[in-house]
């Protein structure tokens, strides 16, 4: 039976599988609408109250990430294509970006606290790029992420008695000062995308 390494690569590439993420609905047709009021848009950094944990065993609140722009994507290590999808893409436009995208805050925030430990995720994103942040927490702090993101994730229960995670897909851009940005949807163009996170350097 393959290991959990190949199974990511192997999947990589994989798009069919977008029906198993949930719908951004109203952000899709925002663009980069960024009002903090907005119930459907990510609160500013400055008004989140989510405090996880990263891959190398830190506190991270969103007022540490204050004064640079990031971009953060919502995810799980179990994930079969959507998520190495994701990050493969968010590691090609790190290349891209060439010295530039040092200036970036990169996340992926797990929705599957369960399964993914710190050690699971600091494994996990060292495969795509070693600048990309893992973080976690219990299940009421992922809650708390997501409330403050306003995204939305779901535990699916399998037949042969395992689970999956359905969940928001798509990276969020967020300006150096906080404020929310933008978003690159999964299923739009991946052209788009580099020249969307340029906007947001300083």
């Amino acid at each position: 039976m393959p290991d959990r390494r190949q199974l990511i690569l192997g999947a990589g590439g994989v798009l069919a599988a977008m029906a198993g993420t949930l719908a951004l609905g109203a952000w899709r047709s925002r663009g980069d609408e960024t009002s903090s009021l907005n119930p459907v848009l990510p609160l500013p950094f400055q008004a989140m109250g989510w405090r996880l944990t990263d891959h190398q065993g830190r506190l991270v609140t969103a007022q540490n990430w204050l004064g640079r722009p990031a971009m953060v994507f919502f995810g799980f290590t179990w994930c079969p294509d959507v998520c190495p999808t994701t990050l493969m893409d968010i590691a090609l436009w790190l290349e891209e970006l060439g010295d530039d995208a040092e200036q970036l805050t990169v996340a992926l925030i797990s929705v599957d606290p369960a399964r993914d430990t710190p050690e699971v995720l600091a494994e996990y994103v060292a495969m795509f790029d070693p600048r990309i942040l893992g973080l976690t927490g219990s299940d009421a702090q992922i809650a708390q992420a997501a409330a403050d993101f306003r995204i939305r994730y779901e535990r699916i229960e399998r037949e042969d008695g395992d689970y999956t995670m359905n969940h928001t897909a798509g990276v969020f851009l967020f300006r150096a000062d906080g404020s929310f940005a933008g978003i690159i949807d999964f299923h739009e163009d991946r052209q788009f995308a580099v020249p969307k996170i340029r906007r947001i350097l300083t």
